[in-house]
């Protein structure tokens, strides 16, 4: 089974929707990092993204399926399971969200306050 997915990680106080650079939809990175340790199942996803509701983590993941970047896979269970995992596409976004975030951590603040005194 996969590590878990510390929620703190994703705090709703986290500025995430504000990052100038998003991979897919608003969730996406997101969705990556908690499928880079390992298969989950929906409900271990909606976990750490509380922010997120059900309909939007399924288009998410059927988006990230459409484009390659997650499989999803069914077993034959009762009653069934279904978990998603990363693709070797989906695994490449990685080491650009890993750079994505630091490059938040050290210039958020500064984009943050250009925003606060733009004046179109």
């Amino acid at each position: 089974m996969a590590e878990s997915v510390a929620p703190p990680e994703f705090d709703p106080r986290c500025p995430s929707s504000d990052m100038p650079v998003q991979i897919g939809g608003k969730w996406t990175g997101m969705v990556v990092r908690c499928l880079q340790s390992g298969p989950r199942r929906f409900t271990e996803l909606r976990e750490p993204l509380r922010g997120v509701t059900p309909k939007v983590l399924t288009e998410t993941l059927r988006a990230m399926e459409r484009d390659g970047l997650v499989t999803r896979t069914v077993h034959d269970e009762n009653p069934p399971r279904v978990e998603y995992a990363l693709t070797p596409l989906g695994r490449s976004l990685v080491p650009l969200i890993d750079a994505a975030r630091a490059w938040s951590e050290e210039h958020l603040p500064d984009l943050l306050r250009a925003r606060e005194t733009y004046e179109p």
